[in-house]
């Protein structure tokens, strides 16, 4: 019922987009908006920073209503926390921890299957790595436990040419913090389209040997993994989107602090991100600020 409830939403009139989402045209075309659901309460790194730069975001995008749901922290009970995904047109994990209730797992299965979208925010992709179905849903995950069990390494030659290695090894790496360049592998996607072929990322960590199912997934863009900064040398993901069931899934291993999400092609590719997964479409477009091939371009808190 919520994969067919979610397309009878009326498209609104013309959207005027703030001057808090950078320099964007005076208007934008945009159905919704769209109910998004953050998850989060338990992580390796700073949610408490990094949940509010997404909902502002997200928010002055002027395409979401946005509310949070904070689970318990490590350590205590989560059988009384049970978000209501199904009452959302896609979901954000910013969430890193415990094991969710098997009800909790459950309805997000079939929330997903169903129809829903779903988000996942960089160490996101590190949770759960004994979970079939939340491997399958993101494509590629880190750490977690993850091995040559959970599935290939996955990469790009320099000409484009995925690869998929099956030797063993554990999953998830990263060397220091710097800027490092992203390069859109697919201009056709509605997330991508129209965004420059190269572009600047802020400081973040560059997830490496990501490694999962990668069933029914499109790697959109990559980043180059230098061996300087401890990489394997190979062109890996930094944006995919999985189809599960009905629903579509936007993946991005960027996004470890709050200045690195101030990075105004982050921020751009977690809105575009965020409403293809909730409505298959995208209308937000890409702003004047967009990075260049050789600058960055971050956004004041």
């Amino acid at each position: 019922m919520h994969s067919i409830i979610r397309y009878l939403k009326l498209p609104c009139a013309l959207l005027t987009i703030t001057a808090s989402a950078g320099s964007l045209p005076t208007s934008a075309v945009a159905s919704g908006p769209w109910k998004l659901l953050i998850i989060d309460g338990q992580n390796n790194h700073d949610w408490k920073a990094t949940t509010p730069v997404m909902k502002k975001t997200l928010v002055d995008s002027g395409l979401f209503q946005v509310d949070v749901s904070t689970s318990p922290p490590a350590g205590q009970d989560l059988t009384g926390w049970k978000p209501d995904f199904a009452a959302y047109d896609a979901v954000l994990s910013n969430y890193n921890g415990t094991l969710w209730p098997p009800a909790v797992r459950q309805a997000f299965v079939a929330y997903i299957r169903g129809g829903g979208g779903f988000v996942c925010v960089h160490a996101a992709n590190n949770s759960f790595g004994n979970w079939h179905e939340y491997n399958e849903i993101i494509g590629l995950g880190g750490w977690g436990g993850r091995d040559e069990k959970s599935g290939p390494y996955v990469y790009l030659t320099e000409d484009g040419q995925e690869m998929r290695d099956t030797s063993q090894g554990r999953a998830g790496a990263h060397g220091p913090q710097h800027e490092f360049q992203v390069v859109i592998r697919n201009t056709n996607h509605p997330i991508t389209r129209g965004m420059p072929k190269a572009w600047l990322h802020a400081k973040d960590e560059l997830y490496d040997y990501l490694r999962g199912p990668a069933a029914n997934m499109r790697v959109l863009a990559t980043a180059y993994s230098a061996k300087q900064q401890r990489g394997s040398g190979n062109h890996v993901p930094m944006m995919i989107v999985v189809d599960y069931g009905e629903g579509r899934v936007f993946h991005t291993p960027m996004g470890h602090a709050d200045y690195s999400m101030r990075c105004a092609g982050f921020a751009t590719t977690l809105i575009r991100g965020a409403e293809w997964a909730a409505s298959g479409k995208v209308t937000f477009p890409v702003p004047d600020d967009f990075p260049t091939s050789q600058a960055t371009s971050s956004r004041s808190p």
